[in-house]
C-alpha cells in the first residue's frame, strides 16, 4: 500500500512538472513600439491559447547585454538586427530552428530566405526590414535643407536642435558615407575621422546627444527637437498623419538598410511556443497586419497582397530603386569589430 501511495505521489509530481513546463507561455524580448503591444499578442493567444508577455529594449547592444547577464533562460523570442547575428551565433546564444514546425518559412521572399548572416535560416526568420533616415519638422526645416547629411554634420548649417541615433554601426556608417568612405570601413584613420566628426557634432549646442529611434521621433513630435535620426517605420506613421508638419528622408549620401529577425535564445524555456509564434507571424495576413501597424517593410512575400496601398506607394516604407542604390547593409567585421567599437567609444565618451 505504501509503495502504491509513493508511486502515486511520484506520478503526480511528474505530471504536475510536465504541465508546468508546457504551460503555454511565451516571453518575447523586442524593440519598443515594434508591434501593437496589446492586441497583437492577444490575437496570438486567441489563435493558440498561449499567453504572451513582452520586455522591451532600445538597442541591439542593450538586448545582447541582457542576454549575457542571464536573459538566455528568460526569453523565448528575441528580435535582433542583421549585424549582431554573427556574434549571437558565434557565442552559441541561439537555438537552431526546427523547420518542420515552421511551414510558413516558405512565405519569406527570396531576398530574405537565406540571408548572408544566416544561410538556410538555421537560426532566424525575417521579422521586418527598413532604413535609417532623418525625421524633421517641416516648419523648422525645408525638404531642401535635409537633402544632405550636411544639415547634421556641417557646423555652418542651422538645423535647430537634433538627435543622433544611438546605434553604433548605423551611426558610424552614416558618418563614414558623409565623409565619402565605405559604410563598413575598417580603416583606422577613416574611423577616427568619423569618430572625431561625431564628437565635434555632439559638442555643438544644437545637438541633444544620442537617442534611440523611438525616443528621437517622440522628441520631434513634442517639439524638443527639430530633427532626429530614426528608423523609417518610427517616422512614417507620424508623417502620414500630419504631412504638413513632419517629413522623413534618406539624404543623398545614403544610409543603412537592415533586417530584424525572430530568433530563439539558447536556453529558451518554451521552445514549442516559440516555434508557434514564428510560424504565426509568417502567416500572410498576420505578416501584413504587423507591417500595416508599424509601417516597416515585410520580408514576407505572401503578405504583399494584404499590405496598405499607401505604404506600398510610400518611398519612406518601400524605398525607390534610386534610394536603394544608396543603402548599405551593416556587415559583420569579424575580428575587426573592435576597431569600430573603439571609434564608437571615443564618439560617445568625449
Amino acid at each position: 500500500m505504501k509503495k502504491l501511495l509513493l508511486m502515486a505521489i511520484v506520478l503526480f509530481v511528474f505530471l504536475s512538472g510536465t504541465a508546468w513546463c508546457g504551460s503555454g507561455e511565451l516571453k518575447i524580448f523586442t524593440w519598443s513600439e515594434y508591434m501593437d503591444e496589446v492586441n497583437f499578442p492577444k490575437e496570438f493567444e486567441k489563435a493558440t491559447g498561449i499567453k504572451v508577455s513582452l520586455d522591451l529594449y532600445e538597442s541591439n547592444e542593450d538586448m545582447m547585454a541582457k542576454l549575457q547577464s542571464g536573459g538566455l533562460g528568460q526569453y523565448d523570442i528575441i528580435i535582433p538586427s542583421d549585424y549582431i547575428m554573427p556574434s549571437l551565433i558565434q557565442l552559441n546564444m541561439l537555438t537552431p530552428l526546427d523547420h518542420s514546425k515552421i511551414p510558413n518559412l516558405k512565405n519569406l521572399s527570396k531576398k530574405f530566405a537565406s540571408p548572408v548572416f544566416d544561410p538556410g535560416n538555421k537560426y532566424s526568420a525575417g521579422w521586418q526590414w527598413g532604413t535609417v533616415g532623418l525625421m524633421y519638422n517641416k516648419k523648422k526645416l525645408s525638404p531642401a535643407d535635409v537633402e544632405s547629411w550636411s544639415i547634421i554634420f556641417d557646423p555652418e548649417k542651422k538645423p535647430g536642435t537634433f538627435y543622433l541615433i544611438d546605434s553604433v554601426r548605423e551611426m558610424l556608417g552614416i558618418t563614414l558615407l558623409y565623409l565619402g568612405y565605405d559604410f563598413n570601413s575598417i580603416n583606422p584613420k577613416e574611423l577616427k575621422e568619423a569618430a572625431d566628426l561625431l564628437v565635434s557634432t555632439k559638442k555643438r549646442e544644437a545637438c541633444l546627444g544620442f537617442k534611440g529611434g523611438v525616443g528621437g521621433k517622440n522628441d520631434v513630435i513634442s517639439g524638443t527637437a527639430a530633427a532626429a535620426l530614426v528608423y523609417n517605420g518610427d517616422a512614417v506613421q507620424t508623417v502620414a498623419e500630419d504631412p504638413d508638419t513632419y517629413g522623413f528622408i534618406v539624404p543623398k549620401e545614403g544610409s543603412a538598410i537592415w533586417i530584424d529577425s525572430m530568433c530563439i535564445p539558447a536556453k529558451a524555456p518554451n521552445l514549442d511556443s516559440a516555434h508557434k509564434w514564428i510560424n504565426w507571424v509568417l502567416d500572410a495576413k498576420v505578416g501584413a497586419e504587423l507591417s500595416n501597424y508599424n509601417h516597416f517593410a515585410t520580408p514576407n512575400a505572401a503578405a504583399m497582397p494584404y499590405l496598405s496601398k499607401e505604404d506600398l506607394n510610400n518611398p519612406g516604407v518601400w524605398p525607390t530603386p534610386e534610394i536603394i542604390e544608396t543603402l548599405r547593409f551593416v556587415k559583420d567585421l569579424g575580428k575587426d569589430n573592435h576597431i569600430a567599437d573603439q571609434a564608437w567609444t571615443r564618439a560617445k565618451s568625449h
